[in-house]
């Protein structure tokens, strides 16, 4: 369970996880090894799992965004889900209820990446029918969680 102290070191690592230990401890009013001895307690709890840039898709060449909706057959889809998951350009696999039973968040180089994608699933064993929704604009993509309510 996190404690205010703790929301307030991940919202200060959340507007820059580059700061260092005795940066934080500063902005906080706290100790260094307060703050070094919190932080490893959220790692080794694999609360913080990483620490990554947050890149511009766009800038980085991938244009296309698509949210692929997948129903399968035979009761496989946690084992299809898995195998999708494996894709460098998937960023977020949900298994869901309701009509289909997969629903992928992919990123593409271009038009031809994005079906060469879509046919490379539509091929797997156990996997019937697809849906494919091309995102044209986006108003909000923040993989950080916020601890202001």
């Amino acid at each position: 369970m996190l404690d205010e102290l703790d929301k307030r070191i991940l919202k200060e690592l959340n507007r820059d996880a580059r700061k260092s230990f005795r940066d934080l401890a500063k902005i906080l009013g706290l100790a260094v090894g307060t703050i070094s001895a919190r932080i490893k307690r959220m790692e080794d709890a694999g609360l913080i799992k990483a620490y990554i840039p947050l890149v511009s898709t766009t800038k980085a060449g991938y244009d296309f965004r698509a949210i692929i909706a997948l129903r399968t057959t035979g009761g496989r889809s946690l084992d299809i889900a898995k195998k999708i998951a494996e894709s460098p350009n998937v960023c977020g696999v949900y298994d869901v209820t309701g009509e289909f039973d997969i629903f992928i968040v992919g990123r593409f180089k271009n038009r031809e990446h994005l079906n060469s994608f879509l046919k490379g699933i539509q091929v797997m064993d156990k996997v019937g029918r697809t849906n494919t929704f091309l995102v044209l604009q986006t108003m909000k993509e923040d993989p950080r969680l916020s601890f202001d309510e």
